[in-house]
């Protein structure tokens, strides 16, 4: 039995959940009228409202406890100062760096990293300004008016996201593509459908050994010089996301437009560094300065605030309690803003690919689960499609639902019948529908006994279904910013109580391995040392190419 679960902490809230599993949310709010301002925090622009979950007082003490035990604080400042805490990978995490203010300082290894940040991103905004003024063109002159962001995983689903988010804010006269799939359909696509001469291909990859997008950018620059540019042409149309100068320079990107980050740099946290090109061109260096900076003033809350209003801290506790107490197995993420469509397939890889883990940071095996699934689509089409699972169905699925005071676009009364469905379901879940109630309505409405007795259990809702609500204003770069980095913060706390490596993914190297075996097989049409399955199914490709 691991420490965790030997710890007091631990079965002090295994004591407490046998104590509260059976009570509903119903009534708790019935008793406390003053449930709302003890259960919900106020800061970084964001409301974060926890009350309709499944806990008291004595819950959230029990919680903290257990933050304390495991001692996120102390874990997170030795983050934020650089120690090298993915040991596996032998790295700092120091996405935090990347949003510090010009003139911080925060010395590693006898390095001011802060410097170094500032250094780059100065690089980066000045090519970006010279893009957004069309003093940068084209080989034939013609000013860019097209970008193509080549990348996979965080070098794809952060820039993608946030562009999408940030709509309001984008140059107008600027149009965005995003290719990630090795699926040739998906550069095909967008080749057909861009003018070479005024387009510009970012390839956002670390190490520029990525299969599917240097496969992506070959075929991009294939098809560039098949438009008839020159070799040299190149260098006017490609940009890249790197580390590896040799490799870019190879491609034929002159390395002065080739914009470096370093290996703290993990690549579902990348956003905010050079891999980021793609939102500075969207939405400017300003803005994407104000996402910098919302991004820093949560950091600043994460690292400054106590427990009792810490708010990736709450978020991770009670992910905790309804993961491991209450075995719920996924987490529904509902954004009431249609801006933000790609921030659930976003914080997907943020949570799952940070700690779906099987051992511990020390290589010893789990003994208790640990990342859950994440999901979810923009309501209210949520609302049309799963909602149903999620109110009546076998499993408890905890939800966040995230919604804007104010719309980006005020078109008559959409936004208000937005937010009362955004409302109505938060209170929906945690109420629910009592058999008497359902058979009063059924009563009222003139239904006899016979279909009230048939209709009324399928109209019950049991409820006690717990909720966490999370508004802002409106959507800006630096809420926007805030948001992201309160998730990064949640994901990290959980990872500490659950005693994981949240910044290694070792989980996708095999499949990364067996593919290029495949590949080589595929190609020859010779099929090796295979289970039946995967020759049978090689055969089956060879005999239809």
């Amino acid at each position: 039995m691991s420490d965790l679960i030997n710890s007091a902490a631990w079965k002090a809230l295994q004591s407490h959940y046998k104590e509260i599993s059976n009570v509903h949310m119903r009534d708790l709010f019935a008793a406390d009228s003053e449930r709302f301002s003890k259960f919900s925090v106020n800061d970084c622009g964001c409301l974060l409202d926890y009350s309709k979950n499944r806990i008291t007082e004595d819950t959230m003490v029990k919680l903290f406890e257990l933050a304390s035990s495991v001692d996120i604080a102390g874990e997170a400042k030795r983050m934020f100062a650089g120690e090298r805490i993915n040991a596996t990978e032998d790295r700092s995490v120091l996405h935090t760096a990347l949003r510090m203010p010009k003139g911080s300082t925060l010395e590693v290894d006898g390095e001011d990293l802060v410097a170094q940040v500032h250094e780059v991103s100065d690089h980066a905004a000045t090519f970006v300004d010279k893009v957004r003024n069309k003093v940068w063109t084209g080989y034939t002159g013609k000013p860019i008016d097209t970008i193509v962001n080549i990348g996979i995983g965080g070098s794809d689903l952060g820039p993608l996201m946030v562009c999408e988010a940030l709509k309001p804010w984008q140059q107008k006269d600027l149009t965005f593509h995003f290719v990630s799939n090795v699926d040739g359909s998906h550069i095909a696509q967008v080749i057909e459908n861009v003018n070479m001469q005024s387009t510009l291909f970012i390839i956002a990859s670390k190490t520029f050994t990525t299969l599917e997008t240097l496969a992506n950018a070959s075929s991009a620059r294939e098809a560039f010089l098949n438009s008839g540019a020159a070799t040299k042409d190149i260098a006017k149309h490609f940009v890249a996301v790197s580390t590896n100068s040799e490799a870019v320079a190879e491609f034929g990107i002159d390395v002065d437009n080739m914009f470096r980050f370093w290996d703290w740099v993990g690549g579902r946290y990348s956003l905010w560094s050079s891999i980021g090109l793609s939102i500075r061109l969207s939405i400017g260096n300003e803005n994407f300065d104000a996402l910098l900076d919302g991004a820093h003033q949560m950091d600043r809350h994460f690292v400054e605030t106590e427990y009792e209003k810490n708010m990736p801290v709450i978020l991770a506790l009670l992910g905790v309690w309804y993961g491991n107490f209450f075995n719920a197995r996924s987490h529904a993420i509902e954004p009431y803003d249609q801006y933000l469509h790609r921030f659930p397939a976003y914080l997907q890889q943020l949570d799952m690919e940070s700690n779906g883990k099987h051992v511990r940071a020390d290589g010893t095996a789990v003994d208790y689960a640990t990342g859950p699934v994440i999901w979810g689509e923009p309501g209210t089409n949520g609302q049309h499609a799963f909602f149903q699972l999620i109110h009546q169905g076998t499993d408890l699925i905890p939800a966040d639902f995230i919604a804007p005071v104010k719309s980006q676009n005020q078109i008559g009364e959409h936004h208000n019948m937005l937010l009362a469905n955004f409302l109505a379901q938060t209170e929906a879940l945690m109420k629910g529908k009592t058999l008497s109630e359902v058979e009063s309505e059924l009563r009222a409405s003139g239904a006899d006994a016979k279909t009230i007795a048939s209709l009324a259990p399928h109209k019950v809702f049991e409820g006690n279904r717990p909720t966490n609500t999370l508004m802002f204003d409106e959507l800006t770069p630096a809420t926007l910013g805030s948001l992201i980095a309160l998730y990064e913060h949640k994901v990290f706390a959980q990872g500490k109580i659950w005693g994981v490596n949240s910044f290694d993914q070792w989980g996708v190297e095999l499949g990364k391995q067996l593919a290029a075996t495949l590949l080589q097989e595929l190609q020859s049409q010779k099929v090796g040392e295979h289970d039946s399955s995967t020759a049978g199914l090689l055969g089956y490709c060879f005999t239809r190419a």
